[in-house]
């Protein structure tokens, strides 16, 4: 993972939330909250002049100085020439799988519904380092000498078999085959940042809702830490996980195996 500081905007008219991320970032020395705003079209000219890493975006601004809602921001988002695209939170109350449907084709890597159980600022905090670090840390793909691509394919694929075999995720699991995907393909897409997230993969290979696909993947999650011995899980799932839920978010787990498998691919 890169020990470059992450530079977060955050998007949010709610000043008691603010408050909260405000205090929290400070107490870590690899975030830096490079500007609060409650106005998506301000937003807009602060992502054209920091170039944030990450942006945590509220999809409802109805208390915010520009739009009633930051769909507009991500519209123009789209349409921006940057010259690296930020990763996107967004961090809503609003529950519709329409609505987060449409979020994941603008490009959304995560949506954070505020009112479910295990949710809380430092989850997303620590997701964001997670993907951003990833996704951004040429180490990671960029030691992997291939001599022959159909090996290393094949190599790369057995070892992820393995490793959710060792927890428990076996074939029988609907979201297994969703997370085998999701760790391929961020494995092998090795241009230095996705184009496309590993959920607009899935959503466009299984014509499913990434809704469907998110549920079917935390289900399998579930079953492995559910069924699985503790002993296996602890020696072969060693990422720190959310005191509160006790068990990974399906992004937490699929960038933990696109780390692991990095690493013994090297």
């Amino acid at each position: 993972m890169s020990n470059k500081i992450l530079t977060v905007l955050l998007v949010e008219d709610d000043k008691t939330e603010c408050a909260k991320f405000e205090r929290y970032i400070k107490t870590r020395d690899d975030v830096k909250l490079i500007a609060t705003t409650d106005s998506d079209i301000e937003a807009l000219e602060l992502i054209k002049k920091n170039l944030p890493d990450a942006i945590i975006l509220d999809i409802e601004l109805n208390n915010g100085s520009g739009n009633a809602n930051s769909l507009y921001l991500l519209e123009t988002l789209q349409k921006m020439k940057l010259t690296k695209k930020p990763k996107i939170v967004v961090n809503t109350v609003v529950y519709s799988n329409t609505i987060y449907d449409y979020l994941h084709d603008k490009g959304i890597d995560l949506i954070y519904y505020k009112k479910q159980q295990n949710y809380s600022i430092e989850n997303i905090i620590n997701t964001l380092i997670l993907i951003s670090g990833y996704s951004e840390d040429t180490s990671l793909t960029g030691n992997i000498v291939v001599a022959d691509t159909k090996e290393n394919e094949e190599k790369i694929s057995s070892i992820i078999n393995d490793e959710l075999n060792l927890i428990g995720i076996g074939h029988h699991l609907q979201g297994r085959k969703y997370l085998y995907d999701a760790i391929y393909y961020l494995i092998t897409n090795n241009d230095g940042g996705e184009k496309v997230s590993a959920v607009q993969y899935l959503i466009s290979k299984y014509k499913r809702a990434s809704s469907t696909i998110s549920r079917d993947m935390q289900n399998a999650i579930l079953h492995a830490w559910r069924f699985s011995s503790l002993e296996d899980l602890e020696t072969y799932y060693t990422a720190k996980i959310n005191y509160e839920t006790g068990v990974p978010t399906p992004t937490e787990f699929i960038y933990f195996y696109v780390d692991k498998i990095k690493k013994l691919l090297r």
